[in-house]
């Protein structure tokens, strides 16, 4: 059980880390010609293409597998991809950054909430330490201060986005055991591509996208270059290892994991951006180390939530 627990959290650290580069690679792209939206759906899409064969493999004699969670796959793609990103996107219209991924983040409370209503796992007292320690770290982080006044429909949209990450992170970490990882990230990243394409087709969201050479990290490169990015370290290998991590760890704590990713876009936005964290991000990001910490000795003394048994094959768990 402990060997289990140790590669979920490797797991969901990584896929953490590997979700913190999207913000870095998009940059040079939606300054340029792109629109959010339109990197998002490249993103997703081509991540989805790149890992259909595999999943194909890993599908060979049983299909049953799949039509059996083919509702599963499609709210994962739904929620956890086309809802949480366009919904943060729509966020940023009308909300600083920060404060729409604040509200993004809020869908870890909702997770708790969640398995407490609906599975009656009433959080104890160091997880409720956990989520205070981690969320007040966030804030730190995101350095909301001046902020100012709120706009109600952006709110909206940012609890949106909140909901989506917490379906995200709660389908993720009640799959069918023998339903492989890989098929799950393909196929939910496959709908919420065609989901955002549609609505973007239907003037729903803006879509623009060009050709031109773009500024990445310094340089001037093709765009190509971010493009690839985005969709093979931060889709591809993100949402692997997100799917593989939650079914490990289970929704609460692969929930909770997942806030490193901001601590991780701090550090990435200095090593390629040149932008130091100041005092305050630093006090953040310990934060919610600690926070991580205190829900991780929560769950190791009082045991794991129920959940699936783990997976037939060690596909995603690095055995092969």
């Amino acid at each position: 059980m402990r060997e289990r627990s140790g590669a979920g959290l490797g797991l969901a650290l990584l896929s953490a880390l590997t979700f913190a580069t999207s913000g870095t690679f998009a940059r040079p792209l939606i300054t340029g010609e792109w629109s959010a939206v339109a990197v998002v759906i490249a993103r997703v899409g081509i991540a989805a293409l790149v890992l259909a064969v595999p999943a194909l493999l890993a599908l060979r004699g049983r299909w049953a597998v799949l039509r059996r969670n083919g509702v599963t796959v499609v709210l994962f793609g739904l929620l956890g991809v086309a809802l949480a990103q366009a919904c943060f996107f729509n966020a940023v219209r009308y909300l600083p950054v920060g404060v729409a991924l604040l509200l993004e983040y809020l869908g870890i409370v909702l997770v708790v909430g969640w398995m407490w209503l609906v599975h009656g796992q009433r959080p104890r007292l160091l997880t409720v330490a956990g989520s205070l320690t981690a969320l007040c770290g966030l804030v730190f982080v995101l350095d909301l201060t001046g902020a100012g006044r709120l706009d109600p429909v952006g709110v909206l949209w940012g609890l949106g986005a909140g909901v989506g990450l917490a379906g995200y992170f709660v389908i993720a970490g009640r799959l069918d055991a023998d339903l492989p990882s890989v098929v799950m990230a393909s196929g939910g990243m496959a709908v919420g591509a065609l989901a955002l394409l549609l609505l973007g087709a239907v003037g729903a969201l803006p879509l623009a996208a060009g050709t031109g050479d773009v500024s990445f990290a310094g340089r001037q490169v093709s765009w190509l270059v971010p493009i690839a990015g985005l969709s093979l370290i931060a889709a591809v290998v993100a949402y692997l290892t997100g799917v593989a991590g939650a079914r490990l760890l289970g929704a609460r704590l692969s929930s909770f994991v997942g806030l490193t990713e901001v601590m991780f876009a701090v550090l990435i936005a200095w090593l390629v951006l040149d932008e130091l964290p100041g005092g305050i991000q630093l006090v953040g990001g310990a934060l919610i180390v600690g926070g991580v910490a205190l829900v991780r000795v929560d769950e190791l003394r009082a045991g794991p939530e129920p959940a699936p048994p783990a997976p037939a094959e060690p596909a995603l768990t690095g055995d092969r």
